[in-house]
């Protein structure tokens, strides 16, 4: 009954939760922080900030949450964050028809970028209330842009996005009102307080790196794991023809994977015994409690009078349901305690662990809006509170100041954050974040433990809890564990070092898996096993020839054919400075602007003398400056019209006044590292390269600089200049470093 129970609730949320994002965000599809990344390196993607995304999104994150998967909503949260930006800073809508007339010097390119940003850094911030964590987590992952103005500015909207948080946390529990609205209460700023702080010795370090090398290996497994299986749901779903047909396959995976997490969390702790809990003083909230309580894991308990005249409880739990039933914030919080050296046991950890590592792995990447990071601490926090038990039972509890440090709630925090740093690679944020978030919770006083569990035995029995029970025991934000900050350091750099001789990170991998180009700050091109230097070769290698040019006055029909026959999102405009002369480059134009300039007959005239124009119907900047089109079908008329009509083959437009004149070349022998730098460092979408006279001789893309592209023609280049080195020894050639 309890199975059938907790599997109807979960199934109705996570068939809304799953449908909301297939069948009303426009992509189909859930969006998250790899798209984000992307976004802001220069890359173009479809429906992401949308308000129907937004909506979609948020009703996802928030049912797949609580219907029990193995997820948490800092992902969706980030990208929520960045639709807010972007909304906000644009003040308009396709999708809700409006368009108000203020904000209108931000919709440019570089400050929605920059809104962008700030609103990715709000989301984390609001999530684990770590101001300086989200700055410094949009600084290291999200943004590939960075100046102090940006960082200011994302800073004041973590700061903000945090008080609000606070600020309504301090009187909200849920959706219940519970007075003291704007009182700041300390522990219930760190999500995992910490009160009882430890003196560390030396030999503290050693189960550190042992914890770190730990964490790289299980988090290169679980980058490895995840994007196979992510692989295999796309080779799936993409071989399935019917749009609708496919949508559903997925929400069947999602409920799959719902069923799969139900029955191991219900009937997964049936196996295990009851273990007894030292005893705790009652009152009239616990007797009420005990009323209602059902021995679901047949997990009883008894009373008794001692010899003070007070009534006392004898408590037993069951350990697996503690750790699977309350696998989120509140399960992390059991495992970081100090002072419960032998609360959970091997099988229990090990068990959570296993079920645990694979179910979240498993959901990761599944049709709802849901995160990781949730997921990772809690992992990371199992293996290392099974290292953490394994000295104590080499070393026995530990009671005087020098071997205090031997706590299984320690290694938990560490291992939380070596497994975070193994999957993720990061280092200065997950640091920040887990400083500010991992608060040691005291377990000298029993009661708050012991009501700690009653809570999970409660909730998986059926019963009721409320926070009040919880005493001084309850989180709210990471850490204030300053005592263990070396440690958590050392865990980190060692976690990522290890995971990166493996592969990449999970977010840099899932943006290779959905062909997102992406810049990586430094380009690692390898030929053979050995790194070629690009400063060796020039723009000229890898540029595409053959560039379609347009002229500054341009023949609308054949500029229609242009546009119909091809799919380039820039081109570059040439003139002839004198008639003798050859034709130099003078700027780009993008295609939007050309479409928006097409769609607009007025500018349209007939030659005169080969070269005059009116200026007369000069268009606004405001009118050309498009980020998509508002109606393709009707454009492609158009264009058909255009090309097909003889009037059109006399009307000729005038493309000075609306090319970039500020536009980016290069020359065709300047250095490829350089150009690759300047590529990135600029956000540019093409770029130019002309030879000495100035005559376009080709272009680069974003495409051409990608890392398997740029091998390839690296090699081919190789391969032309060096007919013979497949004799040469490696070392040998001037291009190759080891």
């Amino acid at each position: 009954m309890t199975w059938l129970c907790v599997l109807a609730s979960g199934l109705a949320m996570v068939v809304f939760s799953s449908g909301s994002v297939l069948f009303f965000c426009p992509a189909g599809s859930p969006s998250g922080l790899p798209e984000i990344i992307g976004y802001l390196n220069g890359t173009s993607i479809q429906h992401l900030f949308n308000s129907k995304t937004f909506l979609g999104t948020f009703v996802s994150c928030v049912l797949a949450v609580a219907s029990g998967l193995f997820c948490g909503p800092e992902g969706p949260m980030i990208h929520l964050g960045a639709l807010l930006g972007c909304g906000l800073s644009q003040l308009q809508s396709d999708t809700l028809g409006m368009h108000l007339p203020i904000f209108t010097r931000f919709r440019n390119s570089a400050d929605k970028r920059s809104f962008i940003t700030a609103g990715a850094g709000a989301g984390i911030a609001s999530v684990f209330r770590a101001p300086i964590g989200g700055l410094l987590f949009t600084f290291e992952e999200v943004s590939s842009f960075w100046d102090i103005r940006l960082a200011w500015q994302t800073f004041f909207c973590c700061l903000m996005a945090t008080f609000t948080t606070d600020l309504l946390s301090s009187s909200l529990y849920g959706f219940v009102y519970r007075g003291h609205f704007g009182f700041f209460e300390a522990e219930k700023r760190i999500i995992f307080w910490v009160k009882n702080l430890l003196d560390l010795n030396v030999l503290a370090f050693i189960p550190t790196i042992l914890l770190g090398m730990l964490g790289g290996l299980l988090g290169a497994l679980f980058v490895s794991l995840n994007i196979k299986i992510n692989k295999l749901r796309m080779q799936f779903f993409n071989s399935i023809p019917k749009l609708s047909l496919r949508k559903a396959s997925k929400l069947l995976e999602t409920v799959l994977i719902l069923v799969c997490t139900t029955t191991v969390t219900v009937y997964l702790p049936y196996f295990f015994p009851c273990t007894p809990v030292t005893s705790l003083r009652n009152n009239s909230e616990i007797i009420n409690q005990f009323k209602r309580e059902i021995s679901e894991y047949r997990c009883s308990s008894s009373t008794w009078i001692g010899p003070d005249g007070i009534r006392y409880s004898n408590q037993t739990f069951n350990q697996a349901a503690a750790l699977l039933v309350e696998n989120g914030k509140q399960g992390i919080t059991y495992l970081f305690k100090r002072g419960t050296h032998e609360e959970f046991g091997y099988s229990s950890l090990c068990t959570a662990l296993a079920f645990y590592f694979i179910l979240s792995c498993w959901t990761a990447g599944s049709a709802v809006a849901s995160g990781v990071v949730i997921p990772m601490l809690y992992t990371g926090a199992l293996y290392g509170r099974i290292i953490g038990l394994i000295l104590v039972s080499i070393f026995g509890v530990q009671t005087n100041e020098y071997g205090a440090w031997i706590d299984p709630g320690l290694f938990a925090a560490i291992g939380a954050a070596s497994f975070f740093s193994g999957v993720s690679r990061l280092t200065i944020s997950l640091t920040v974040i887990m400083l500010q978030h991992l608060g040691t919770v005291s377990c000298k006083a029993q009661l708050g433990f012991s009501l700690v569990n009653r809570e999970v035995m409660l909730r998986s029995q059926g019963g009721s809890f409320h926070p009040s029970m919880a005493g001084h025991s309850r989180p709210v934000e990471i850490t204030n564990d300053v005592q263990s900050l070396l440690l958590i350091m050392l865990a980190v750099m060692v976690a990522k070092m290890v995971g990166d001789l493996f592969n990449a990170s999970l977010y840099s991998s899932l943006l290779k898996l959905k062909c997102i180009p992406y810049l990586d700050v430094e380009p690692v091109v390898h030929h053979r096993r050995k790194w070629l230097n690009l400063e060796l070769f020039s723009a000229r290698d890898v540029m595409e020839p053959g560039v379609k040019v347009l002229h500054l006055k341009e023949n609308i029909a054949s500029l229609a054919r242009l546009l119909a026959s091809t799919s380039h999102g820039g081109f570059p405009v040439v003139c002839r400075p004198k008639p003798e002369h050859p034709e130099v480059f003078q700027g780009t134009i993008k295609r939007f602007e050309l479409c928006a300039l097409l769609e607009n007959e007025q500018i349209f005239e007939p030659q005169t003398n080969g070269e005059s124009f009116s200026s007369s119907h000069l268009l606004s900047y405001e009118k050309i400056t498009v980020e998509k089109l508002p109606n393709l079908s009707r454009l492609t008329m158009l264009l058909n019209r255009y090309a097909t009509d003889p009037q059109y083959q006399q009307l000729f437009i005038n493309l000075e006044p609306y090319i970039n004149r500020s536009a980016m070349s290069v020359q065709a022998h300047f250095s490829l590292q350089r150009t690759y730098i300047i590529f990135r460092t600029l956000g540019l979408r093409h770029l130019t390269v002309v030879d000495p006279q100035n005559q376009v001789v080709g272009v680069i893309t974003r495409k051409d600089l990608m890392p398997f592209p740029l091998e390839e023609r690296l090699r081919l280049q190789l391969a032309s200049q060096s007919p013979d080195a497949g004799e040469q020894p490696l070392d040998s050639r001037p291009w190759m470093c080891s």
